[in-house]
């Protein structure tokens, strides 16, 4: 099943996408895909519903993020042996947490704000695990079934920001619309090998990441088990799970970053792509 959100910002409304790729209004069922609706029975119940008996919707809306009511962007740092690699950094023993600022999160296709002052903007296609239940301290044979599914994440980074100015990774990933995700949730019964995906990149026309998730240091179930020992996971709680080569710090001879008015088109196998223009700060 994919679920998805559509409609202005600030006032979508939920959705479904059926099987001929149509967007079904979900108002009637539910107030939003926020909450108790990601729990495995509220799903269950929507995946049984017959698609073709909800109101089908016209035109081609924007498309908002998959959830809302979340508490939580989490981030897995240096998740790619080979993305570890092109850095010059060490591969991590234990999965480098960090957190994303709620306020990156944005629709699959809205556009990317260059911030003010920055110089080293960067894409990062990554599998993103949406949470569906509470998850504290789970071990990893419970670890999937805390999780509602899987969506394609950019986590866009200001490099300079993340690396050169001292302190946490935070300041380079929280700017506002530093986050795409979607362009759906598809539930965690049509993946049932999240270690099998593959994933691209392309920045204007031009192939820049191309992986698998195969590649991760530490899996999803790794992840949610190990996150939940530190931060208790709520329903709609993000986890973008790492990258793998081909980001823009990485290029050689010399790094290669983002400016407006350049398109990136990512996606991740199954889940659907993105594509965002970037602009610059209006002030």
């Amino acid at each position: 099943m994919k679920l998805l959100r559509y409609g202005p910002v600030g006032q979508e409304k939920p959705g479904l996408l059926d099987a001929a790729g149509i967007i079904r209004d979900l108002s009637s069922l539910v107030p939003d895909i926020a909450g108790e609706v990601l729990s495995p029975g509220a799903l269950a119940k929507l995946a049984a519903v017959d698609a073709n008996t909800l109101p089908a919707v016209t035109g081609s809306p924007r498309i908002g993020p998959p959830v809302s009511g979340f508490s939580q962007l989490i981030c897995i740092g240096l998740n790619y042996a080979d993305h570890a690699a092109e850095t010059g950094a060490a591969i991590p023993k234990e999965p480098i947490v960090f957190l994303k600022a709620n306020g990156a999160l944005c629709g699959p296709n809205d556009d990317v704000i260059i911030p003010k002052n920055s110089l080293k903007c960067d894409w990062e296609v990554e599998l993103c695990i949406i949470i569906g239940t509470r998850a504290t301290c789970v071990s990893e044979a419970q670890a999937l079934d805390h999780v509602a599914g899987y969506a394609t994440g950019n986590d866009v980074s200001e490099r300079e920001w993340q690396i050169e100015r001292g302190g946490a990774w935070d300041k380079g990933k929280g700017a506002d619309t530093f986050g795409p995700v979607g362009p759906w949730l598809v539930t965690r019964d049509e993946v049932p090998d999240p270690q099998a995906l593959d994933m691209f990149c392309d920045v204007d026309g031009v192939r820049m990441q191309t992986g698998n998730t195969r590649t991760m240091i530490f899996g999803v179930k790794t992840i949610v088990s190990y996150v939940s020992h530190f931060i208790t996971l709520h329903p709609g709680d993000i986890i973008f799970t790492g990258t793998p080569p081909g980001v823009g710090l990485g290029k050689k001879p010399h790094p290669v970053f983002l400016k407006p008015g350049q398109t990136m088109r990512l996606g991740v196998q199954g889940l659907g792509e993105q594509t965002q223009r970037t602009v610059a700060y209006a002030g």
